[in-house]
């Protein structure tokens, strides 16, 4: 049985994506890191990327609960994972053809990214199932901390080039585990959040208990901001938060804001206060549209390789109808051709 409010959280983060991807790839003229509508789509980008790897990772805990529920079976979990690994790994490498890095693009075709990192989620997920729910926030806030014990081999000196592109298969391993885009650590953190919040579904009193836990540390690196001198938040550079590498601040309070999203939708979806029913056709083809989105992405950002930069107005009018476009197709999909999909293809080859 389908949860609404998590389909409905699935296109939150969806949508998230397709935004920030649109507006890195066709940014407007006369946007500088400090204007504010910068800020505001680097806001929806650090949520976007938290949001679609903890979903994915309540989806996977909540099959991989299901499926081995009696034993670690070898032969269960090979068959399991195996084409999950198989097939968001091949996503992967279409999604950096795609958007390559030579045709306007931002991706080597051997980049690791949010996909490679579920695929490993997806390896793990069978072990997650097995602890109890207790035992989850250590292990969540073990993989938050990986940025204080790795250090500088995080990769915070690394450029966007050097970090997307890879000599050899162990500096391959390197991008992939520790100093990627999305490396293993910290990002795996995100993955167990999601086999949190399945968890403790009916537990309200440790979800708040969890979320003020976030809270102080949000302060506290706004605190740390002041006495320091140091920026609050950037996508990479010198700050408190950075999403390129992922710091130990950021894991932690995007955690809480995902929190926060997952109680308001789920409130929602008790009281029935607003109707976001709509959403839920997007949230059910979170992988389909997120290849899709870049095979569009990729046309476009080889055609402004030659073009001016947009206005603003003009940005702004591509960013989000690029964004919101996905809400209808998706709803036009599950009326007619539901069975087409990526999500299809996974599920039947894993069952």
């Amino acid at each position: 049985m389908r949860l609404g409010y998590i389909d409905q959280m699935k296109a939150v983060a969806i949508l998230f994506m397709v935004e920030v991807h649109t507006a890195a790839i066709l940014p407007p003229e006369g946007i500088t890191v400090g204007h504010p509508a910068a800020f505001v789509a680097a806001a929806f980008g650090g949520m976007a990327a938290p949001l679609f790897v903890t979903v994915s990772g309540w989806g996977m805990h909540r099959g991989a609960k299901k499926r081995f529920a009696d034993s670690l079976n070898s032969s269960a979990w090979i068959n399991w994972v195996l084409p999950r690994v198989a097939i968001l790994t091949a996503c992967q490498f279409l999604v950096n053809f795609l958007l390559a890095i030579d045709r306007g693009g931002r991706f080597e075709w051997h980049t690791p990214g949010v996909l490679t990192l579920i695929a490993i989620a997806a390896v793990f997920a069978p072990l997650i199932s097995r602890f109890t729910s207790k035992q989850l926030i250590p292990i969540f806030s073990l993989l938050a901390l990986t940025p204080l014990l790795l250090g500088e081999y995080n990769g915070s000196e690394l450029s966007w080039a050097s970090r997307v592109d890879s000599a050899g298969i162990g500096e391959w391993g390197h991008r992939l585990l520790v100093n990627g885009t999305y490396p293993v650590f910290p990002w795996l953190a995100f993955s167990t959040l999601g086999a949190i919040i399945a968890e403790f579904e009916n537990d309200f009193e440790t979800r708040k208990n969890i979320m003020a836990i976030g809270g102080i540390i949000f302060l506290i690196s706004i605190g740390l901001s002041f006495t320091s001198g140091k920026v609050w938040a950037l996508t990479e550079g010198d700050a408190i938060l950075t999403f390129f590498p992922a710091t130990t601040f950021f894991i932690f309070i995007t955690a809480m804001f995902v929190l926060i999203a997952n109680e308001l939708l789920l409130r929602n979806s008790k009281n029935g206060l607003i109707d976001l029913s709509v959403l839920e056709a997007s949230g059910r083809l979170t992988l389909t549209i997120y290849v899709l989105h870049f095979a569009i992405l990729g046309i476009a950002a080889e055609y402004m390789m030659d073009q001016p930069l947009l206005s603003v107005p003009e940005a702004f009018i591509v960013t989000f109808a690029h964004t919101l476009i996905w809400i209808p197709v998706a709803n036009l999909h599950q009326r007619y051709c539901p069975k087409v999909s990526l999500e299809e293809l996974l599920r039947r080859v894993s069952n």
